[in-house]
């Protein structure tokens, strides 16, 4: 049975010369966020083939898509023809890849064969002497760096929760290669975290640098790529097949450089030839007649439109169209993700022109106005209630609980409600705009984590509500990262309770997987 890469969520302008239209050129003030002009320029919808009314068409599905869209951005032969970001998501914060990642590490692997460090053919037990069983199974000694890059390493589990449950003293490396081998190499696809963690390993060993310290001068640098950070494992190496954390337009300059097949400014980053094995059919993937079913190239997956994509758990694209000489970076939180491609497919890729198209003012102003007026849904029921001021300020005793919150009190003001809770570490202080979204200072940890989900340092954003006179809900997204939390706090008395509600638990209609329990409190 081929391998379900879904087990990996659970653990150059073109001119208008021949038309007689000078394309339009987007000011700074029309689009609000404008980082790098020199890098990607902004220009009309229609001077790149494109009508603004079709943009529009698809942020219409966008909305009843069911899916939360975080950012977007749309490039045509090299011009950002149209970009948003759903408040509180900003262009400026970077955002958690999920597995995209694996395409940013299957260019350091490139990068490594255009420097002579290796080849797709070295067999990967020659990189770690130290590490292999004293005992070689047949098919692991088969194994080489092309069947990881394939992920027909020929293994019949993911071999990544093994690696992320490794005893002290066992390293990710050994572990992955104590599993079993339970198929000939590159006879059997199976979507591997573990694969791809191991083609960090390998950089490391050819180069004696991680993956980020081996990308940054090569590729993150020359993309002006910054800001970044990537997750590591215990023994110091990147994550690789998960973690890295990039902005929106660093994925969108990621796959112009694919598109112009790995040319940057006039110097060859990766090989052109490099490109073109990476994303191409290398081999068949999942059954089925969807996106995951048109073939695995080197850590890119084919579309099926004809084109290809990085990708990461739930919705984090980087969509690369070298027939319709586009590139869509895409960050979202969606409980499906097909959903999300085909909401693309059926919007954006009817709607590419092979010229340039009549400039139309009006709808591109339109087009502008509903890209800046994107926004999450908000919960609303009400900014005020008869108890509030019961409980404004006054302080609450929390019972023993895993996330050591001593103390708490709420305050509420016109604006909207200041979280307090006290540890013995000191305070966290959460705040929330009465159905709005508020930012909060700084990039803490979050005070409490889901258990099985590594966390790592984020600004945050809540809304709050009053959904009745004793229930007080507070939203809170991790704009730095992608998930969120609803926290329901029922006032009963001199009681109160606040309940946890993760954004993956409540977007996939399973309260009963987030397992926190809810924290007690009492007046005093």
């Amino acid at each position: 049975m081929k391998g379900s890469r879904r087990h990996f969520i659970r653990t150059t302008g073109l001119s208008a010369m021949g038309m007689g239209l000078l394309p339009a050129i987007a000011r700074i003030e029309d689009i609000g966020y404008f980082p790098s002009p020199a890098l990607l320029p902004r220009m009309s919808p229609e001077s790149q083939g494109i009508s603004s009314s079709a943009i529009r068409q698809f942020i219409a599905a966008t909305k009843s898509s069911g899916v939360d869209w975080h950012s977007f951005m749309l490039l045509r032969h090299g011009n950002v023809i149209a970009e948003g970001w759903w408040k509180p998501f900003e262009p400026q914060f970077k955002h958690t890849l999920y597995s995209l990642s694996k395409s940013f590490t299957s260019s350091a692997i490139g990068l490594c064969v255009k420097e002579g460090k290796l080849s797709v053919d070295d067999l990967v037990t020659s990189f770690f002497k130290n590490d292999i069983p004293a005992s070689i199974p047949e098919y692991l000694a088969q194994m080489k760096v092309k069947h990881l890059l394939t992920m027909n390493t020929g293994h019949g589990t993911d071999t990544m929760p093994k690696m992320r449950a490794a005893t002290p003293g066992t390293t990710w490396v050994q572990t992955f290669l104590a599993q079993p081998v339970e198929f000939e190499p590159g006879s059997h696809f199976l979507y591997n975290g573990g694969a791809t963690y191991m083609l960090g390993a390998i950089v490391k060993q050819v180069t004696g640098q991680t993956l980020e310290d081996w990308l940054k001068p090569r590729l993150f640098d020359p993309l002006e790529i910054k800001a970044f950070d990537w997750e590591v494992s215990p023994q110091g190496l990147n994550t690789a097949a998960f973690g890295l954390r990039i902005k929106t337009e660093d994925i969108a300059r990621f796959g112009q450089l694919y598109l112009q097949k790995g040319n940057w400014q006039g110097q060859q980053l990766l090989p052109e030839a490099w490109v073109n094995e990476a994303t191409k059919y290398q081999t068949s993937s999942q059954a089925g007649n969807g996106d995951w079913a048109q073939g695995y190239g080197y850590q890119f997956w084919r579309c099926k439109p004809g084109f290809y994509r990085g990708d990461g758990a739930y919705g984090q694209f980087c969509i690369v169209m070298p027939e319709q000489d586009a590139v869509l970076a895409v960050t979202s939180e969606s409980s499906d993700m097909q959903k999300s491609m085909t909401t693309m497919w059926e919007t954006i890729l009817p709607a590419i022109q092979n010229t340039p198209i009549a400039e139309n003012p009006s709808e591109w102003e339109s087009l502008k106005s509903e890209l800046k007026s994107l926004s999450l849904p908000v919960v609303k029921g009400s900014i005020t209630s008869p108890l509030s001021s019961k409980y404004d300020d006054k302080k609450f005793t929390v019972n023993h609980n895993a996330f050591g919150v001593a103390k708490m009190k709420f305050k509420f003001s016109d604006k909207g409600c200041t979280w307090v809770l006290n540890t013995a570490k000191g305070d966290t202080t959460l705040q929330f705009g009465w159905e709005n979204w508020q930012q909060n200072p700084g990039s803490p940890l979050y005070i409490f984590p889901v258990p099985e989900r590594l966390h790592m340092p984020s600004k945050a954003a809540g809304t709050a509500t009053w959904i009745n006179d004793n229930t007080l809900q507070l939203n809170l997204r991790f704009i730095e990262a992608m998930h969120g939390d609803k926290i329901t706090v029922s006032f009963d008395g001199d009681k109160a309770t606040a309940s946890f509600l993760h954004s993956v638990a409540e977007m996939t209609k399973n309260p009963s997987a987030d397992k926190r329990i809810p924290l007690q409190a009492k007046l005093g």
